[in-house]
């Protein structure tokens, strides 16, 4: 199947990396001697993915998103919400591995086809991992949301990776990623072609049919190579 693509483009957390958010907002917190438990987590994340939403949505930008979902961790402690976001970009960065797989499939395509990086990430945590575990020598492209100004899954990020890939034909593309309204939604309206990474088996969200779907890299890997 490699054969079909010139180029692939993947999303980086959950899709190349893992991510554990619970783990490094642990460790960030433990720098302001805060026993961060699961109650907390909750309570984080009961804030932080409707932002997450807004942010896919257009509705707020990358600074706001950062800087809202630490706003009252911020007036606990003092501490200004962006230094807390920093804190927490840091230790991901730190604590991240690449998913099972990842360096293997990445080194077996390389030099077969051009690959690509599309993420809603921040600039912050995404260079910095990409080198740490030494999978940046391995892409030609590197699109951050961050610093596009729009997220997946608006078609203007994907338009602005095309024109930096001289704009090949959509169907030579292919999208792989995680999350299906993001990732393989934004794909499909791009008019790409898309894999999804579905890690835990679960039905796609009515209306969002991928091309190809998967259940692990080592899968991906398989089909990629036509043993699959």
């Amino acid at each position: 199947m490699i054969g079909n693509y010139d180029w692939l483009l993947f999303d980086a957390d959950d899709t190349l990396f893992h991510f554990d958010a619970f783990a490094g907002l642990q460790r960030m917190f433990r720098g302001y001697n805060v026993d961060f438990a699961e109650a907390d987590y909750d309570a984080y994340q009961s804030v932080n993915k409707p932002l997450w939403v807004d942010y896919q949505d257009g509705l707020i930008n990358a600074q706001q998103l950062q800087e809202r979902r630490f706003t009252s961790w911020g007036e606990r402690l003092n501490i200004t919400p962006g230094e807390l976001n920093s804190a927490f970009l840091a230790a991901m960065a730190e604590i991240c591995e690449p998913l099972p797989g990842a360096h293997e499939l990445l080194s077996d395509l390389r030099g077969q086809v051009q690959l690509g990086i599309i993420t809603n990430g921040f600039t912050e945590l995404q260079e910095i991992r990409l080198k740490r575990t030494g999978l940046h020598a391995h892409f030609d492209l590197l699109v951050i949301s961050d610093e596009v100004g729009v997220a997946k899954p608006d078609i203007a990020i994907f338009e602005h990776a095309f024109a930096q890939m001289t704009n090949p034909e959509r169907n030579r593309i292919l999208m792989v990623g995680d999350n299906p309204q993001s990732d393989i939604q934004g794909g499909l309206n791009a008019g790409i072609h898309t894999c999804w990474l579905n890690h835990h088996g679960v039905p796609a969200p009515e209306g969002i049919e991928p091309h190809y779907e998967v259940a692990s890299l080592s899968e991906l890997h398989r089909v990629l190579m036509g043993a699959g």
